[in-house]
């Protein structure tokens, strides 16, 4: 699925990230959501290489990446854990500025990378979400229903773990399968059917809930802004657009924000592919070529 691809487990100072990267030119960082990994990048990663150095990465509690015990207040699987990996995976290739594109749980680790290390990020994509302290405070009844696993999954250990692991399947694939390639969906089944990445997973839900909930609300408060250009895309047969205005809520976190709805559900890499590709290659040749 990632021909002329290289693979490496990079060693950083808290984890070991399961990463694959190719290509040549300015460098990009593809970052998964939940419960992928970054295979989830397959019908896209390929054709970005074309014109840019890809790395496509595994979050720490997901795919081959590591799994490190966690603490009482979630702080090894809050984004900011998460980023601080993905600053040095990269640095490790030599790569110390890039633009990082995310979707699901990765855009979140992907907009903390920017508050957290201006310099590294170059451009920001964000897709399918909001940023967790927005979810959260604008939270209604019709968020709770439809998000109803942001409050499941981070419930107190082992409440959702011992759910999830009796038929993982029908919690994973609850919003269906048809939209991801067979060798793609067997790859994901693998590594979520994993207990101990069930517990990971759930402990990053617990971070968003928690820790990095914290963090975006000192930052709001604080005024920090992002940097860099901002793009955020989004299925628009998901329902994100029906309850925020998109780009107004991410221009409250970002001067330089753009962006738009594609005809998708939640998984844009996969469901529209060369849709969601032209919006990044748009974004990124005009926001590379200028800074």
């Amino acid at each position: 699925m990632f021909e002329h691809f290289t693979h490496r487990l990079v060693e950083t100072s808290e984890a070991n990230i399961n990463l694959r990267y190719g290509g040549s030119g300015p460098p990009v960082l593809l970052l998964h959501g939940h419960p992928q990994t970054h295979v989830m990048w397959h019908r896209v990663a390929p054709r970005l290489a074309d014109e840019y150095t890809v790395v496509c990465a595994d979050l720490r509690g997901y795919g081959d990446s590591s799994k490190p015990p966690t603490a009482s207040d979630h702080e090894p699987y809050s984004k900011r854990a998460m980023a601080r990996d993905m600053v040095e995976a990269m640095q490790d290739l030599g790569l110390d500025r890039f633009a990082v594109v995310g979707h699901d749980r990765g855009g979140r680790c992907a907009y903390r990378m920017a508050l957290d290390h201006p310099d590294c990020i170059a451009a920001l994509s964000v897709l399918d979400i909001l940023p967790t302290y927005e979810h959260f405070t604008r939270t209604d009844m019709a968020f709770a229903m439809g998000y109803w696993h942001w409050f499941f999954l981070a419930q107190p250990h082992p409440i959702p773990e011992t759910l999830i692991s009796a038929d993982p399947d029908t919690f994973y694939l609850r919003r269906g399968r048809t939209m991801f390639e067979p060798q793609a969906l067997a790859e994901y089944k693998r590594c979520y059917s994993n207990p101990i990445t069930i517990n990971a997973m759930c402990e990053d839900y617990r971070a968003g809930a928690t820790i990095d909930m914290k963090l975006d609300e000192a930052d709001k408060f604080a005024g920090r802004r992002i940097a860099c250009p901002v793009q955020a895309i989004w299925g628009l047969k998901n329902g994100l657009e029906r309850w925020y205005d998109v780009l107004a809520v991410w221009r409250e976190w970002a001067d330089h924000v753009e962006g738009h709805g594609i005809d998708c559900g939640h998984y844009l890499a996969e469901e529209a592919p060369d849709e969601t590709l032209a919006a990044l290659k748009s974004f990124l040749q005009r926001t590379l070529k200028t800074r």
